[in-house]
């Protein structure tokens, strides 16, 4: 599984936009609605993640001063 894969090459964050909202309640929660999921590496090597929707601010480690959303990136695209 990537993620495992992920954590074992120490990546310290990555994110993941689900535009459809179609993934299992388990990785973008209830109720199923477009989803921006940022997973970020843990002290103890293990991801933590954080989800966002509509127009609450990305918070991401990598970035601090990212400015956006889940409603820019998805108007961006066109979706």
């Amino acid at each position: 599984m990537k993620l495992e894969d992920y954590e074992t090459l120490g990546i310290p964050e990555y994110w993941i936009v689900d535009y459809l909202g179609l993934g299992g309640r388990r990785y973008i929660g209830s109720p199923k609605q477009p989803t921006f999921s940022v997973y970020q590496l843990s002290e103890m090597g293990e991801y933590q993640v954080k989800l966002f929707r509509d127009s609450h601010p990305i918070e991401s480690a990598i970035f601090p001063e990212l400015q956006l959303s889940l409603e820019q990136v998805l108007s961006a695209v066109g979706a």
